[in-house]
């Protein structure tokens, strides 16, 4: 009995070659095939999503992890592999535990301004952090520059937030404090948002929160030297 086979002779080569590249090309073929979705970005958009999301951490870097999770889940934004460990439910349930005592700690005068102070050290390194991981198909001297970049941005806001924080927990009524918490929330949720679907819009509106920034510290440290002034002279 003769048996009539017939072979798609290209069909046939093509997979051979892919899993003579599976097999022999081990790890690293399975990184570039991790690593394909993200091809199409450009560097630029990297850098962007690094710049709002390392001026949203240093607003409220819980909110901030929880954001990109849960825009993960929903398909809105797809992490780097580095990254991926914020795509974990356990990893988004524990930032949105922290981010909801955060929500009550930030609103309490004076003790809000402990509760930033310690934050100097959790905000920033995860900042820089989150911007070495989203930028690990650079080169690695790219990478530590997008992670000093991340975290002196980071620093930039949670400067300019303590600071502006120090001058109005003084008021005696407390709505002026749980407003300005509130609306540092929103702005860190939304900005992270923005920094995944528009990375250029993003960029520019940290500048531009930055240079803002800038001013309203150099304003509110001239206006506490002067309380400091008369309280002085009136002694």
């Amino acid at each position: 009995m003769k048996l009539n086979l017939h072979f798609n002779q290209p069909q046939t080569d093509q997979r051979l070659a892919k899993l003579g590249c599976l097999f022999y090309g081990g790890p690293s073929f399975l990184l570039q095939q991790t690593l394909l979705p993200f091809a199409h970005l450009q560097k630029s958009d990297l850098l962007a999503i690094v710049v709002g999301a390392s001026f949203a951490s240093g607003l409220n870097v819980y909110a901030t992890l929880a954001t990109l999770g849960i825009l993960s889940h929903l398909n809105l934004f797809q992490l780097p592999p580095a990254l991926h460990i914020i795509h974990s439910w356990t990893v988004i349930g524990v930032s949105l535990a922290l981010f909801l005592l955060e929500l009550f700690a930030d609103k309490i005068p004076v003790f809000d301004l402990l509760w930033n102070a310690l934050h100097t050290f959790i905000r920033v390194p995860i900042a820089a952090l989150l911007s070495y991981g989203a930028t690990q198909q650079l080169s690695p001297a790219t990478q530590l520059a997008a992670a000093l970049l991340g975290g002196t941005i980071a620093l930039a806001s949670h400067g300019g937030k303590t600071a502006i924080r120090a001058a109005i927990t003084p008021s005696p009524e407390p709505f002026s404090n749980m407003a300005l918490s509130f609306g540092e929330d929103v702005v860190a949720i939304s900005l992270t948002w923005l920094a995944t679907q528009h990375p250029v819009a993003a960029s520019v509106v940290v500048i531009v929160a930055v240079a803002v920034t800038a001013v309203m510290v150099r304003f509110v440290i001239r206006a506490l030297s002067r309380l400091l002034n008369r309280a002085r002279a009136e002694i």
